[in-house]
């Protein structure tokens, strides 16, 4: 999509949410519009034989009688009534309409954004992200509630207007025709103009709110680097950028309607000259009141038009933003192939068994081509076979990484930053997909595997922990959603969280928000273990999970991992070499190849990488 045009089918898109889902409302607001604007048409028709028939005629006599008159006036009063009875009503249901359109706009676009990659995340910026639930839908809201029924209503208010001005003057209604063109190419020609800037307004300001939600989360990195004042700067580029592009796209929408307005008022005044003259002159014969009424809908005639071209901004501003909400809604979503499930199994005559039962025994269930159907018992065997991957293509950022984890056995990856340890688990997941080579799951190509299963068969836990508002129990909960009060407690238990929960005022109910700031961050860092833990997982990846803990609550919680290891296939990755002592493997790796590999004494013997690291670490400490 070219970013500075409106995407192709949004209108049309954004009125299937009306048309579907509100259409009886919708037809209602379209007759009730057609009323109010044939009211509106009619009260201004109506001065013709208002003026000719009752009061001309009341002027020459002496004791008039008001009777006609008093009765005129008040069939005059009942058009406007109705005219005032249904605009409210039209009104009053866009506004549901809008409401609710946004509502269903809101659940599909979360509903999309749970379903996209990792890859989507890493490539926009969440305050961007946050900018579509705001203020694009904001835009959208008043277009739909506001907008849109008023276009609609002048729009048959235009129409309706042009049949009764010919049905008084079509002569005069040529003069109206032609000015009213030279209204419309001017003030498309300046709208044009600011239509371009409304969709860079929508993108700077996603921008803008992309750098502020970093800023917040970042403010205590930018004060202990003293980044202040450079962080203002970078502030002032983007804000000066959304200041110019909404400069210039309101520097025409601001000078639009005074325009549109005196046209209207100019021609107003010619067509009041040119009536005036064509009557004195005996070439048109014209009554009064029929003046007085081709006036006022003249007058009546532009202010739609006006409405419309007040209106247009706001529309393309909310197609913009409708144009970036269903840019995202569009987004390919998270693909999935697999076909091997992870079910419950027991035990029959020596074969694994399908089951309703918690047995606490898994299997894949894996479907062969031939129609035959294989069980295959959940023990956490992973294998990496000659694995090259990128993130982007062309730029390999791994090498042929081969590498197999029994059931039970510890792996640790080492290397500094960025030497692809974290990739690896990333690949493990499927939250990106290898390029070239194999990972076998239990001797099952991952990529055959749901990947639902295949990550509710692994826990992981990582550097930087996710609380999220809500009690204790809830968030330990969320590694398992129906676990029972036991399993939750035995979980924390194990992760050594237990004794601080029961300290807390209100133990395992206590309400966590702002990611869980009212804790340390060793303190979160065991509820996310302990979250793992309730899961029970075959398979456990620990990504610094650790680091963040200091020494003291480190050998607290080191037991509590020591148990959840405890026959698991684990992959481990650490800074803190002295935590992985015991893998049975270690993974040296740089620039996303495997260097060294060995157990902790052979790594130290050889003298190489890892010998390095780990004195080095020692003289750290």
């Amino acid at each position: 999509m070219n970013k500075q045009q409106i995407r192709k089918g949004t209108v049309k898109r954004l009125l299937s949410y009306v048309t579907k889902n509100y259409k009886k409302q919708f037809i209602a607001v379209f007759i009730c519009i057609i009323l109010s604007s044939i009211a509106s048409v009619a009260g201004s028709l109506f001065l013709q034989p208002l003026i000719d028939n009752y009061i001309v005629p009341l002027l020459g006599q002496e004791n008039p009688i008001f009777t006609d008159l008093l009765f005129a006036i008040g069939m005059m009063a009942i058009i406007y009534v109705v005219g005032i009875i249904t605009a409210y009503l039209y009104n009053r249901i866009m506004a549901v309409i809008a409401q609710g359109v946004l509502k269903k706009i809101r659940d599909e676009m979360f509903s999309k954004m749970e379903k996209l990659p990792i890859k989507y995340f890493d490539t926009n910026t969440h305050g961007d992200i946050m900018s579509h639930y705001t203020n694009d839908t904001d835009t959208l809201e008043q277009m739909i509630s506001q907008a849109l029924p008023q276009v609609i209503s002048s729009s048959i208010s235009i129409i309706a207007i042009l049949c009764a001005l010919i049905y008084l003057s079509p002569i005069l209604t040529i003069f109206v025709i032609i000015f009213t063109i030279l209204t419309v190419i001017v003030t498309k020609t300046i709208a044009g103009k600011s239509s371009k800037y409304f969709i860079k307004q929508q993108q700077s300001l996603g921008k803008v709110n992309g750098y502020i939600e970093e800023m917040m989360n970042g403010q205590k990195v930018i004060k202990v680097f003293t980044h202040e004042e450079k962080s203002k700067e970078e502030f002032d580029k983007l804000n000066e950028e959304l200041n110019n592009d909404m400069y210039k796209a309101n520097k025409y929408a601001n000078i639009l309607m005074p325009i549109a307005n005196n046209l209207g008022n100019l021609q107003y005044v010619l067509i009041a000259i040119v009536g005036t003259y064509f009557t004195l002159s005996g070439k048109l014969t014209l009554t009064v009141g029929t003046i007085v009424s081709f006036l006022q809908l003249t007058r009546n005639f532009t202010m739609p038009i006006n409405q419309v071209m007040n209106h247009l901004n706001s529309i393309i501003l909310a197609l913009a933003g409708a144009g970036r909400i269903f840019e995202m809604m569009d987004e390919e979503p998270e693909k999935d192939d697999g076909y091997v499930t992870l079910v419950n199994v027991k035990r029959e005559n020596g074969e694994l068994v399908e089951t309703t039962e918690r047995t606490g025994i898994w299997a894949w269930k894996h479907p062969h081509h031939d129609g035959t159907l294989e069980y295959v018992e959940l023990k956490g065997h992973i294998e990496l076979k000659n694995v090259d991957f990128a993130y982007e293509e062309g730029k390999t950022v791994l090498h042929d990484i081969s590498m197999y984890a029994k059931p039970g056995q510890k792996i640790a990856l080492v290397g500094a930053t960025g030497a692809g340890k974290t990739t690896i688990t990333n690949l493990l997941n499927r939250f990106y997909d290898i390029e070239d080579g194999k990972i076998r799951y239990d001797g099952i190509n991952i990529n055959k595997i749901k990947k639902e299963d295949l990550r509710r068969s692994l826990g992981m836990v990582l550097q930087d922990v996710n609380l999220f508002t809500g009690t204790i129990k809830e968030n330990i909960k969320y590694g398992k959603e129906n676990a029972t009060d036991e399993e939750v407690i035995a979980a924390a238990k194990l992760a050594n969280a237990h004794d601080f929960i029961e300290r807390l005022p209100k133990g395992y109910d206590t309400m966590l928000t702002g990611n869980g700031s009212q804790l340390s961050q060793g303190q979160r860092q065991l509820i996310s273990i302990a979250r793992v833990a309730v899961n029970n997982p075959p398979v456990m990846i620990l990504d610094e999970a650790t680091s963040s803990i200091d020494t003291r609550t480190e050998k607290i919680v080191q037991d509590g991992m020591d148990k959840l290891m405890e026959g698991r296939t684990v992959f481990v990755i650490a800074h803190r070499l002295s935590t992985i002592r015991n893998s049975k493997a270690i993974m040296v790796m740089d620039h996303g190849r495997i260097i060294e590999r060995g157990n902790h004494d052979e790594l130290i013997a050889q003298k190489g990488q890892y010998y390095q690291l780990y004195t080095g670490a020692f003289e750290l400490e």
